[in-house]
């Protein structure tokens, strides 16, 4: 009783310094997030697992605390979501749309408080913030003109008196894996598809950024229970990845896994999945190039280039890691940058006027001080940054760096603000560089030539799944599909046609004849 009651005594100094940092934050109220929360939703709040601690990114001081899930929790999850299942997948898809509707309006009734906390857990600037919240908004839009307009097709049938259809029905039963980096919007992408297809789901949030995530379910729950609708429909769960994470990844009872994070955990996520043949969505690691071709209007060239590098402290899968600019305009351009970077305001992600917030944990620190010296073992040099920003919190300074195009280092995504400049002649010497990485994702080309652009776009152009023309890497709108090749994964989410990986597809012959012809003319009497 003594030794608890002295290691109670030592744990309220710590106690009592979260609670102030929680007061700090009027928005979080807003949110319904409190000082301890649950870390699981399936119908009814739960959580009894290890506390986890948000921690401010900009501060190093935490911000509140989640119960997580346990591995029992789980379980009761899954088997509240399966009780849900046939319901949610017999419900007509307008009217899974109009659930999906009211989920948008709650987002948009909370988007400056939801913004901010993502900006106060995650990191990013406040206009980032609320950004990413209009994004996830702007997916449930998008979700409910879809609940209206899937569709399968009529085929022509070889055999008289055949019909020969397509038809698309629900999986079932998904599991959601989102990253640190976009906390709201990339869960959005996946549960408004997913819910208007007809199936059930169950997100896992990153447990660095726990509270977003009780937010985002907060919402969810909300207009479920108004719609006296089953809240597991849409279940939510913060645990580690060791317990509650393998569970997910090995539970057969999941027909689809979708995955965001690196590629090394995403790998072993796609062989544990496909053992037992579910489907994956893989969106994993990025290693963005940006080419500027002597033609190139410049300005554009500066503005999109340094949102892309500089943006989110270097934190999106979409980040510019990778600047080629042609010979003729190299010295100019590297000027340029250099003097750009000296402006950018870093600080306080919240405060008005900041660009350049912190990387997300003390982590992502050691990784760019690493980085930066790993450039300079394999003769790389520094432009300008590459030290750590001595004030309390995980600030380092935006680096641009000049290396051999094929070194190491360079075929690494570092996820941090770290900028490689290269000098090339032609545009199939450049063009074999974009592509002579592993990952895949993201790409740009600026140049006013007609030619190039076809070129780059062609089948012997950039092998990545974004392939922008005078736009920078970063920045992707949701109606097109969102993801890349090799190494990134394969995945597609968002717009587009996503949504068929969301769903079963049933090729159906109808025979509404008296007769029975076989297919090839086969006769068989």
């Amino acid at each position: 009783l003594h030794k608890m009651l002295r290691a109670v005594s030592q744990f309220r100094p710590f106690i009592r310094t979260m609670a102030l940092t929680y007061e700090k934050y009027p928005f979080l109220k807003e949110l319904g997030i409190e000082a301890v929360n649950p870390g699981c939703y399936n119908g009814k709040w739960c959580g009894s697992g290890p506390v986890l601690t948000s921690m401010n990114p900009a501060t190093g001081e935490a911000i509140a605390q989640v119960n997580s899930c346990t591995v029992e929790e789980y379980e009761e999850t899954i088997v509240a979501m399966e009780a849900a299942k046939n319901e949610w997948m017999m419900t007509p898809g307008p009217r899974r749309g109009e659930i999906v509707r009211q989920i948008g309006v709650a987002l948009r009734e909370k988007v400056e408080a939801l913004g901010k906390l993502v900006s106060l857990e995650m990191g990013k600037i406040n206009p980032e913030g609320v950004g990413e919240v209009q994004e996830a908004i702007d997916i449930c839009d998008l979700a409910v003109g879809l609940s209206r307009s899937i569709a399968g097709q009529v085929l022509q049938s070889e055999r008289p008196g055949h019909m020969l259809l397509e038809t698309w029905n629900p999986l079932g039963m998904v599991g959601i894996i989102s990253a640190f980096n976009f906390p709201c919007a990339v869960a959005f992408w996946n549960i408004a598809i997913s819910l208007i297809c007809g199936n059930v789901s169950v997100w896992k949030g990153a447990s660095s950024v726990c509270l977003t995530t009780m937010a985002c379910a907060k919402i969810c729950a909300d207009v479920f229970e108004a719609n006296g609708l089953p809240g597991a429909i849409a279940s939510t769960i913060v645990g580690p990845g060791s317990t509650v994470g393998d569970k997910l990844i090995t539970d057969e009872r999941l027909k689809l896994v979708s995955f965001t994070g690196s590629t090394k955990v995403g790998r072993h996520v796609s062989e544990t999945v496909h053992s037992h043949f579910g489907r994956t969505i893989l969106e994993l690691g990025g290693n963005n190039a940006v080419i500027c071709m002597p033609d190139a209007d410049l300005e554009l060239v500066l503005r999109g280039c340094l949102f892309g590098a500089v943006g989110t402290a270097g934190q999106r899968c979409t980040s510019l890691r990778r600047l080629f600019l042609h010979e003729s305009v190299y010295d100019k351009m590297v000027e340029r940058f250099v003097k750009a970077y000296a402006t950018i305001p870093i600080g306080d992600p919240l405060e008005k006027g900041t660009l350049c917030g912190p990387v997300h944990n003390p982590a992502a620190v050691k990784e760019y001080l690493d980085g930066v010296a790993a450039i300079k073992a394999e003769g790389g040099k520094i432009l300008c940054g590459g030290n750590k920003i001595d004030r309390p919190g995980n600030y380092v300074e935006p680096c641009i760096a000049a290396i051999d195009p094929r070194a190491e280092i360079v075929k690494t995504e570092l996820f941090v603000p770290i900028l490689y400049v290269f000098k090339f002649k032609t545009i199939d010497e450049v063009i074999a560089l974009n592509n002579g990485v592993p990952q895949g994702l993201s790409s740009a080309m600026f140049t006013k030539d007609l030619g190039n652009v076809c070129r780059w776009i062609g089948p012997l152009g950039s092998d990545c799944g974004l392939v922008n023309v005078n736009a920078g890497t970063s920045g992707a709108e949701i109606g097109g599909a969102f993801g890349g090749e090799k190494d990134t994964g394969g995945g597609r989410e968002s717009g587009s046609d996503a949504w068929k990986q969301y769903m079963r597809r049933s090729t159906c012959t109808i025979n509404y004849s008296a007769e029975m012809p076989l297919a090839q003319g086969i006769v068989f009497e």
